[in-house]
C-alpha cells in the first residue's frame, strides 16, 4: 500500500499543478514588481517538490542514483507539457524560459533533497 501513496502524491500535485496553470490570465492576482519573482519563484518552487515525490516514489524500486535522473526527466517532460497546455489557457502562453525555470527547480529540489540526506538521513528515505 505504501508504494501505491509514494506513487499517488506526484501524481496528486501533477494535478494540481495543472489546475493552477489552466487558470485564465485575468483571474491570476498580481503583485506589483514583485509579480515576476513571485511567479517564477513559484514555478521553481512546485517544481522542486515535484521532482522531490517523485524520487521518493521512483527510489523504492530503483538506486537512488537512477532514481534521482528518471525524477529529474519525468518532471522536465512533464513542464514541456505543462507549457503546452498553457498555449491553450485565455491570456496565457507557453515559454521555453518557464520549462528552464521549472527544470531548474527540479534540480534544486533533488539537489536539496540529497543536502538533507548527507545530514544523517537515508538517500532517499
Amino acid at each position: 500500500m505504501s508504494q501505491f501513496i509514494n506513487f499517488l502524491f506526484p501524481l496528486i500535485w501533477m494535478l494540481l499543478i495543472f489546475i493552477v496553470s489552466g487558470t485564465p490570465s485575468e483571474q491570476i492576482p498580481k503583485v506589483g514588481s514583485w509579480d515576476l519573482p513571485v511567479k517564477k519563484g513559484g514555478h521553481m518552487a512546485a517544481y522542486a517538490l515535484l521532482a522531490a515525490l517523485w524520487l521518493r516514489a521512483l527510489a523504492s524500486r530503483r538506486p537512488a542514483g537512477r532514481a534521482a535522473w528518471l525524477a529529474l526527466a519525468i518532471t522536465v517532460l512533464y513542464a514541456i507539457s505543462d507549457e503546452y497546455h498553457q498555449t491553450s489557457v485565455p491570456g496565457r502562453n507557453g515559454t521555453g524560459v518557464d520549462v528552464l525555470v521549472d527544470t531548474a527547480g527540479a534540480v534544486l529540489g533533488l539537489w536539496g533533497w540529497r543536502v538533507v540526506a548527507r545530514r544523517g538521513e537515508a538517500w532517499p528515505p
